[in-house]
């Protein structure tokens, strides 16, 4: 991978597909990775996924091989089972995100790629975070603000507000929240995915974009001066948009990304569009996090029958953007 050090992809819920499917990407040809996990537990879901994978313990002192899948070995207290998440083994989940986080940070690994986690199965341990990418930006740096965008090769989207209820949409959307989000947001387009100048076309709340104030006036009272107040000298902010029409086919050439203001406004759309090729992007942290779009599946995880190209996606992402990084900091070096 032209000198990139490897992605270092967490265990997630070990109960849960994450294990199978990064076997499957594994298989599939995602090289130059490191998995977290138990080489004796990572052997039961090979044999049980009809995969043939041969192991080795990770060893920092060597290339990874692309032969051996190399696994950075966690010790599960209760070994786990497909379908049936353990709260005793939550310690180690937590842990491993910890460690990737702190290996990343120290530039061991290019980047981090996370499967996913329950968060109930979490909060039983006393998590004290809504999900990943809160728990990860507290590893990182107080001063740092995450953004969270969905991407695939058709569409990127960023929701403006995450998860809350609709009801409280409205009020926590805020000057300091949107202005922050757009620079988060145009930054990273133009590091990671060459966007020198970005398009961020911006969705209404309303059906309609509010029908100039029939069907609400939150865009001509608050989101319209909120756009108009920034400066739009290194982006170009469009819209606001009726979110019914935005997401055609023909419309995606006008523009980057979208910044929707809520979640299904916009997670909805990129997961009908293309959901095996969705990753989620966590932005504004000071290292690369992917992850696929999907959760632990725990009902389908002993069947193991999952679809790994959402995954798949998130490492060719992450590396992308690995290489993007490397570029633009040597360009920096040179000018």
């Amino acid at each position: 991978m032209n000198g990139l050090k490897p992605v270092l992809i967490t265990s997630g819920d070990p109960s849960g597909i994450g294990p199978e499917i990064a076997l499957r990407a594994w298989s599939n040809g995602s090289k130059n990775v490191v998995l977290m996990g138990n080489i004796e537990h990572l052997s039961s879901i090979a044999d049980a996924s009809g995969l043939v994978v041969n192991f080795t313990s990770f060893n920092p002192e060597k290339d990874v091989s692309e032969k051996m899948c190399s696994v950075w070995e966690l010790d599960w207290q209760v070994m786990p089972t497909a379908g049936k998440p353990n709260p005793q083994n939550v310690s180690v989940i937590v842990n491993a995100i910890e460690e990737a986080a702190k290996q990343v940070k120290q530039e061991k690994f290019s980047a981090v790629v996370t499967n996913p986690i329950a968060k109930s199965v979490l909060y039983e341990d006393g998590f004290q975070f809504p999900g990943h990418t809160e728990f990860l930006a507290a590893l990182d740096s107080p001063d740092n603000f995450p953004v969270m965008m969905l991407a695939n090769p058709y569409l990127r989207v960023v929701p403006l507000t995450i998860h809350i209820p609709l009801s409280d949409v409205e009020e926590t959307i805020t000057a300091e929240l949107f202005k922050k989000t757009n620079h988060v947001l145009e930054t990273a387009l133009r590091q990671y995915f060459m966007c020198p100048f970005p398009r961020i076309a911006i969705t209404g709340l309303n059906p309609h974009a509010g029908e100039d104030g029939h069907l609400g006036r939150f865009e001509i009272d608050k989101l319209i001066p909120l756009i108009q107040a920034q400066e739009h000298t290194t982006a170009s902010l469009l819209g606001p948009f009726s979110a019914d029409s935005l997401f055609h086919a023909e419309k995606h050439a006008d523009y980057d990304v979208v910044l929707c203001m809520y979640h299904d406004q916009a997670l909805i759309p990129v997961k009908t569009i293309d959901f095996y090729r969705t990753v989620n992007i966590t932005l504004g942290l000071s290292f690369i996090r992917t992850s696929p779009d999907h959760g632990t599946a725990f009902d389908r995880a002993a069947l193991f029958n999952s679809h790994p190209g959402s995954l798949i996606s998130a490492i060719e992402t992450a590396q992308q953007m690995a290489a993007a990084e490397q570029k633009h900091k040597n360009d920096n070096i040179y000018r």
